[in-house]
Parts: C-alpha cells; sequence; structure tokens
C-alpha cells in the first residue's frame, strides 16, 4: 500500500504527477472545489461576522469517498493544489470535507509540472497559508453578496433573470460608456497633402513627402476643407522643393517580457482569435501534461495564472544556451530580467514559459490538437524572444522646405524611412499590437539626401480625410484595460468576458463589444444607484483590499465590514427607484406587424428572443424569430429552426415538434455527407456526420458564403 496521499485538483495533472512520485505515492484528483456556497441561498451570516456556511459540492461525493479511503491507511497527506489563492482554499477546503484534520498535514507548491520541480516541493513542503486561503475566502463572500443583493434589484427594476456583480459590472460600464463617446463623437474633416519627389541628380529614385508645417503656424498642423487644401496644392506645385536638415538616428527596440496571464490572453485574441476563456483552457492541458511518447504526460508549460514575469535561473541558463547554438553568439543577450507592473505580483511566481526550451513547437506538432499547439507557439517564441538581443534600425527623417511663388508662403514636407539593419529578437517574435494592420511591415528605406540639394516635384496630390471616434473594445483591448485600471484580477478575466457575453449584455460586431439595449439599461440603472460599485477606481481599491489580506496586512472580516454599511444603505435606497422603461431593453428588427403595420422588435422572454408588436400593450402580436437551418430534417424532412432551451443552450430542433423529436446542439450544414448522404454537423473546423462515422473537412456548398470557422469553433467549445 502507499505510505502517501497526494491530492491535486485534476485527474491530468494526477498522472502526470504520479509518474514522477512513484509506487510510493497514491495521487488523487479532487476535481476542483469540493466545498462552496450553498446554490439558492446567500450562505453567509452577515450578522456573524460574515461567517460563511460551506457544504460540499455536488457531484462530489465519490470523489470525497475515495480520497478519505486512501487517506486512512496513508501516513503523510500532501496537498498539492495550485499555486494561488484559489489553490490554497481547496487544500483548506480539503481538510474539512475529507475529513483530514487529525492527520499530517503537508502543503506543496510547484510552478511547473516536471519532475525537478515536484522533487523540489515535496522536499520543502508548508503550512496551509491562512492569509491566502481568507484572501479567496473574502472574495467569493464579497462576490456572493454583491451578486445576491444586486440581482434581484435588477428582477424587480429592469427585467428578471438578470445578474449583477461586483466586477462584471464595471467590465459593462466600460463598454457602455466606450460606445456613448461613439455615438456622441463629430467627425472633423482633414485634408493630408503629399507630394511625389526625387533628387535631381538622380530622377529615377522617388520617394513620398507630407506636409509637416507652414510658416507662422502655431501647433499641429491642420488643414480644414478642401478649399485650404486646392491653394496649398496649387502654392506647393509652383514652388522649388530642396533638402532641409536630415537627421539619423540608430534606434534599438528591446523585446516584450514573457507572457503573464493577462499578456497571454490579450495576445492570443490578437494574433490567433481565441477567446481568453478558450486560450486559458488550451494553457490548462499545457499545464496539467499532454501524452508525448509511450503515452507519458508531460507538462509543457509553468502555471498559467501569473502576475509575475520571473523566470527561473535555470530557464534562463537553458533559453541563452538554446539562442547561441540556434541563432549564434551575437543573438545572445545577457539574462534579461522585467519589472512587473503589479504592485501585488508574487514575484515567488513566474512567467508563463516552456519547462524545456529544447522542446520546440515544430517538435510537438503530432502530440497537440491545434489550440495547444498555437498556443504553445507563442509562449514559446515570446520567452525565447525575450532573452534575445535589440532590434536595432536607422530611422531617417528629412525635411524638405519649398516656397510657394504663388503666395510666398513657406512650408515644410517630411519625409521619413527606417531600415532594420539587425533583427535580433524580431528574427523569432514581434509583439501584436490592437488596431494594427499587420504586425511586422517591411521597412522602408528613404532615398540618400544631403543637406540643401535639390529635389524634382513630380505629383502632389491631397487627400480628404476624417477624424475617427475611439474604437469598440476588443477582448484585447478590454483585458488590457482592466488590468491597467486594477479590475477584476488576471485569473478571472476570461470569466468576465464570458459572463456579460452570455447575459447577453453585449454582442460581438466585427470581434468587438458592442452593449445591448439591455446592457445599456442594466449598466446606466447600476451607475445611477450603485456609483461606488459602478467605479473603476472604488473597484480597483478593493482588489487592493483583498491583496492586502493576502499579504498578511489586514483583516478580512474587516474589510467586508467597513464595505457593507455603505452599500446595503443604497440597497436599501434603490428600493424606490422608478422600474426602466421596459421599451428602452428592446432592440428594432427588419419586421412590420401584420395587425397594426407599426414595427415589429425584438424581446427577450423566457425561452429566449421573440418578435413582438412595438404597440404593446395596445398590440399583442408577437411570434417567434425563426432561424432555419440549412438543411432539413433528417427525420421527417420539416425545417429546422434555432430554439433555446429552459437553460439557455441553443440548439436545433424540428419544426414538427412533438411529433418529430429531432434535435442537435450543433449547426447542421447544407452539404449532405459524402459517404451516406447524412445530415452533416459543424464538429469544430470540420464536420461529421450524424447517421455515420464519417468526419473531416466541411465540404464547400455553391453560393454559400464562407463560415467564420474560428467563431464556430469558439461556440462549441463554450458549449461544450
Amino acid at each position: 500500500m502507499p505510505k502517501n496521499l497526494v491530492i491535486v485538483e485534476s485527474p491530468a495533472k494526477a498522472r502526470t504527477v504520479a509518474r514522477f512520485l512513484g509506487a510510493d505515492y497514491d495521487v488523487k484528483a479532487s476535481m476542483g472545489h469540493v466545498r462552496d456556497l450553498p446554490k439558492g441561498q446567500l450562505g453567509v451570516d452577515i450578522e456573524d461576522h460574515f461567517q460563511p456556511t460551506y457544504v460540499d459540492v455536488e457531484g462530489r461525493e465519490k470523489v470525497l469517498r475515495e480520497i478519505k479511503k486512501a487517506a486512512k491507511s496513508a501516513e503523510n497527506i500532501y496537498l498539492a493544489t495550485d499555486p494561488d489563492r484559489e489553490g490554497e482554499a481547496i487544500s483548506w477546503h480539503l481538510i474539512e470535507a475529507a475529513g483530514l484534520a487529525k492527520k499530517p498535514i503537508k502543503r506543496v507548491v510547484f510552478h511547473e509540472i516536471t519532475k525537478s520541480a515536484v522533487d523540489a516541493a515535496f522536499a520543502d513542503p508548508r503550512e496551509i497559508d491562512m492569509d491566502l486561503v481568507n484572501a479567496q475566502q473574502a472574495r467569493r463572500i464579497l462576490d456572493r453578496i454583491v451578486g445576491y443583493r444586486l440581482s434581484p434589484v435588477l428582477w424587480g427594476k429592469v427585467r428578471r433573470g438578470l445578474s449583477a456583480g461586483r466586477v462584471q459590472s464595471v467590465a459593462l460600464r466600460l463598454i457602455v460608456d466606450r460606445e456613448r463617446e461613439i455615438e456622441a463623437f463629430k467627425p472633423e474633416e482633414y485634408w493630408t497633402i503629399r507630394a511625389l519627389l526625387a533628387p535631381e541628380r538622380d530622377p529615377d529614385s522617388t520617394f513620398r513627402a507630407t506636409l509637416h508645417a507652414i510658416a507662422g503656424q502655431t501647433g499641429r498642423l491642420r488643414v480644414g476643407n478642401g478649399d485650404d487644401a486646392k491653394v496649398i496644392v496649387d502654392d506647393l506645385n509652383s514652388g522649388d522643393f530642396a533638402v532641409g536638415e536630415v537627421v539619423k538616428k540608430e534606434r534599438k527596440t528591446r523585446p516584450a517580457p514573457p507572457f503573464i496571464t493577462s499578456t497571454l490572453q490579450q495576445e492570443a485574441a490578437r494574433r490567433l482569435g481565441m477567446t481568453a476563456e478558450r486560450a486559458m483552457r488550451a494553457a490548462q492541458a499545457l499545464y496539467e501534461g499532454v501524452p508525448m511518447g509511450g503515452d507519458e504526460p508531460v507538462g509543457l508549460i509553468t502555471y498559467m495564472r501569473t502576475d509575475s514575469t520571473n523566470l527561473s535561473a535555470d530557464s534562463l541558463s537553458q533559453a541563452n544556451a538554446y539562442i547561441k547554438a540556434e541563432f549564434g553568439p551575437e543573438y545572445a543577450d545577457k539574462p534579461r530580467t522585467y519589472r512587473t507592473k503589479s504592485k501585488s505580483a508574487q514575484e515567488a511566481h513566474e512567467a508563463i514559459r516552456p519547462t524545456s526550451v529544447e522542446r520546440t513547437p515544430d517538435s510537438l506538432k503530432d502530440k497537440l490538437n491545434r489550440d495547444q499547439q498555437r498556443l504553445y507557439e507563442l509562449i514559446w517564441k515570446r520567452m525565447v524572444a525575450s532573452q534575445m538581443t535589440d532590434a536595432v534600425s536607422d530611422a531617417t527623417t528629412a525635411d524638405i522646405s519649398v516656397t510657394g511663388t504663388v503666395s510666398g508662403q513657406a512650408y515644410t514636407m517630411r519625409a521619413t524611412g527606417t531600415v532594420l539593419k539587425f533583427a535580433g529578437f524580431r528574427l523569432v517574435y514581434l509583439e501584436g499590437r490592437d488596431d494594427a494592420g499587420e504586425d511586422d511591415e517591411e521597412s522602408t528605406e528613404l532615398v540618400p539626401l544631403n543637406e540643401g540639394e535639390a529635389v524634382t516635384r513630380k505629383d502632389v496630390q491631397s487627400e480628404q480625410k476624417f477624424t475617427q471616434p475611439p474604437p469598440r473594445f476588443s477582448e484585447a483591448m478590454l483585458i488590457r484595460t482592466l488590468e491597467e485600471q486594477g479590475i477584476g484580477r488576471p485569473s478571472t478575466f476570461a470569466s468576465i468576458v464570458a459572463t456579460i457575453e452570455r447575459r447577453d449584455y453585449v454582442v460581438r460586431e466585427a470581434r468587438r463589444f458592442k452593449p445591448t439595449n439591455l446592457g445599456a439599461a442594466v449598466s446606466d440603472f447600476l451607475t445611477e444607484h450603485f456609483p461606488d460599485i459602478m467605479d473603476p477606481g472604488f473597484t480597483s481599491s478593493m482588489e487592493e483590499n483583498l491583496d492586502a489580506i493576502a499579504r498578511g496586512e489586514s483583516d478580512w472580516v474587516e474589510v467586508l465590514e467597513a464595505f457593507f454599511g455603505p452599500f446595503q444603505k443604497k440597497v436599501e435606497s434603490s428600493k424606490n427607484a422608478d422600474r426602466v422603461d421596459s421599451n428602452k431593453l428592446v432592440e428594432p428588427s427588419d419586421e412590420v406587424c401584420e395587425k397594426c403595420e407599426r414595427p415589429m422588435v425584438i424581446r427577450d422572454g423566457r425561452y429566449g428572443k421573440f418578435l413582438s408588436c412595438s404597440g404593446f400593450p395596445d398590440c399583442r402580436n408577437s411570434k417567434p424569430i425563426r432561424i432555419l437551418a440549412a438543411a432539413p430534417c433528417p427525420k421527417d424532412g420539416g425545417e429546422l429552426l434555432q430554439r433555446r432551451s429552459k437553460k439557455g443552450r441553443t440548439f436545433f430542433g424540428c419544426s414538427n415538434y412533438p411529433e418529430c423529436d429531432f434535435a442537435t446542439n450543433r449547426t447542421p450544414l447544407a452539404a449532405p455527407c459524402p459517404t451516406c448522404n447524412g445530415m452533416l454537423i459543424e464538429s469544430g473546423r470540420n464536420a461529421q456526420c450524424t447517421e455515420c462515422d464519417w468526419r473531416g473537412p466541411r465540404p464547400a456548398v455553391e453560393g454559400q458564403e464562407p463560415h467564420d470557422h474560428e467563431e464556430a469553433e469558439e461556440a462549441e467549445a463554450v458549449e461544450a
């Protein structure tokens, strides 16, 4: 019988750790949390210093029985849950739920699932860190109180079934406020003026210059209308061009630091089109272990919930040796360290990095699924690049002087060029940018110019433009903003984004978040009646209080008491607020009511969206929104309609229900199965048949628009 019992969270992690520890260790998985606040009730005694009532998580009965049985014969029990507040709390709950209090308990923490890291952790166990446990408890209780007190207010004043949260509601407000900025934005006209020029000594070597300044004008140059632009163009067409000052500078660019949780989520969204939820699922699998040769699982990355950019000495040495061998010594810099922006970052943690730099992305192509492969490549390249030399480029700026003969006005045109001299880290990786086209733009070399030499005018043109409103938030931009303003924790960003989307508070248009009318109404109501809860600064300060608890600097009960009093007063006063007009919650449609000829609008009901007359309650005409699948029902040939279950899940069901009970939660495709002619349904980026074992690429259908495979895959993953 094994002498030692080890408890981790997941079966995948258990298999990997068990292989390292050997036969003397029995490794069990808790399957995540084993105790939590009860569902359907507050579960917190506010009068008794916010004491929580914990109950065993439904479905963990078998897991707890197995742990209790294994613990009876174990000489030592090691709690090896994840190295963060959540993991610390799971270990603490396990002691009570599995009755381990009288056993010799040891807490072990490792940030990567490799033999060396696991062995080091078991050689240096510690006690449960109650400061971390209390920080997690305080957050859980705080969020429970806010959710359970605010949500009923929304049910009474906006609509039943809504939810509010301490962090999700602030994220919603950011999106709503940005939309208001866009709606209020008034575009202003301006004109750009560019010239195609060439040195007189070399007429074939052309370059472009843009109007930079007009003599006598102060502040930023602005040509506000076409008439002014035409006058300037005519003047430039009459003037003589000569090279003025030429400035050449060598520029060095440092690589980006290795990933932390938030930057990984942002870059996965920008470069891979992954939602934060989807990226974290792939990262979790890479951390816990993926089967390699002989089906032995191997942990491929360090722990993926971290806000530290620290790297271990071993990983730095390994990266340096790899870079020298693969790219040459000129690409290997001395070990680079990066300062973590977050005040609460724990430097004992590490950045997200590969557990072995020698394990290249190409070597894993046949062992990882598509999401895992792409995310691992991103993590590997980012870490390797972070330890490479700077990129070096030559930047040249040339000012071209022009005096118009029509007006005698003096102008300055400016030409710029950048040439990459040494790629450095760019040989491996270049960080993505929001609102950018190609991440790695080609270098543009400026024609060699000498001060005072004459240049020939080839062409002068003006172009009308308009100022643009601020862009809507992409997922990467929203996560970056939440992080910068200290709203929430990196480990919660994925769930925050998913929640406001699933609640129909926001929708995605061209991968950008747009608030629905419902989302705007909820945000406005909460902002008016709960200004503190909706204030990013207040939310950020609450995060700092939770961090202080984790550091042992604040008492968790005192933090909750300071919050609850003012909050509860606002809850009571909100009961006197006016109910939100239901017409503010509807979405417009293109249909017209056949009874009264007024526009139909889209409303939300218990089982999803439906069409209703905008004249309600005078006209009570309503009808379902019919979203048809591309294929008929395979059972009886009826129409397949998109429906929503009582739990809010979308599926396709036959229009002849209940006579025909066919239903699928995958989107049916128009093309039939090439093997049996049966119905094909979406399966990630592929298709599979509902009647035989065929699975393969989605067949093309003539006249059918290409499908957004990425979004379909994301939707399927969320449903799963």
